[in-house]
């Protein structure tokens, strides 16, 4: 993987990380394996989102906060969120492989 793709993958990495970070408690647990044509990066710390749509809507003009799960959910090709109070948050950032 190079090019495009690569610096895509390394920008919504680097947003999860940092919101890991900020967000989750003050650390994080990442992860990476190829599935089949997809390289996945898993992120996992302890923090808790309530919102099932976090990401999945375009954020306003005047919005503060909530572009950086957006612009993910761009550069990515799947963005898989679990999070629960009692497991913490999980996110998986799937990125197709060149053939």
């Amino acid at each position: 993987m190079g090019g495009t793709r690569l610096r895509e993958l390394l920008i919504a990495a680097s947003e999860i990380a940092a919101n890991s970070i900020k967000h989750g408690g003050g650390r994080g647990v990442l992860r990476t394996w190829v599935e089949d044509t997809d390289l996945i990066c898993e992120f996992h710390d302890s923090g808790h989102l309530q919102d099932p749509l976090v990401g999945r809507l375009r954020p306003t003009a005047d919005q503060i906060g909530g572009r950086g799960l957006w612009m993910v959910q761009q550069l990515c090709d799947l963005v898989q969120i679990r999070s629960t109070a009692e497991t913490g948050t999980t996110i998986r950032l799937h990125t197709r492989l060149p053939e």
